[in-house]
């Protein structure tokens, strides 16, 4: 059980259901992460519209199966149960078996990065830097690194939280 009780939406104040809506509106779902965020609508806004918007961002660099490989990589390095489970889910609604993958070398990439970020961020091999900066650029290393710490951030908000997942 969850530290935090899950927000009733729909018994929710005003600013909790239109930031619901929206968020239903832009094609997304809300997780038991983010009733439990909906606590307060600026946290909700920080850690889930932004993260959205990041990995929007990041498919500018990447392809789209490259980048939820990247957030997946990452919270299966950081052993969060919550997030594991939701993109292990998603991958098999978009036809992906995430127990038999053959990667693209972006993908082989970005997955060695997420496992180095969350490993031991102060020591990543320079040579790691330059074959990504190599691949997307300055610009795109900086959204890729953003784009796991929003990740970090979720996985971090979940476990200390005891969040629970809807897909166990």
């Amino acid at each position: 059980m969850g530290i935090v009780s899950l927000v009733d939406v729909d018994n929710a104040s005003d600013e909790v259901k239109e930031a619901v809506k929206k968020h239903l509106e832009d094609g997304h779902t809300i997780t038991n992460e983010k009733r439990t965020l909906l606590h307060n609508v600026p946290a909700f806004l920080a850690l889930e519209g932004k993260s959205y918007e990041m990995s929007a961002e990041l498919q500018k660099f990447i392809s789209p199966r490259a980048a939820n490989l990247f957030e997946y990589a990452i919270s299966v390095e950081n052993d969060c149960l919550v997030c594991t489970t939701y993109y292990k889910k998603y991958m098999e609604s978009i036809g992906i078996d995430i127990n038999n993958v053959e990667y693209t070398e972006e993908e082989e990439l970005v997955i060695e990065y997420a496992q180095a970020i969350v490993r031991d961020r102060k020591n990543i091999p320079e040579e790691l830097f330059d074959r990504i900066k190599e691949r997307i650029g300055e610009e795109g290393l900086v959204v890729l690194t953003t784009m796991g710490m929003f990740m970090i951030a979720n996985n971090y908000f979940n476990d200390i939280l005891h969040v629970q997942s809807e897909f166990v």
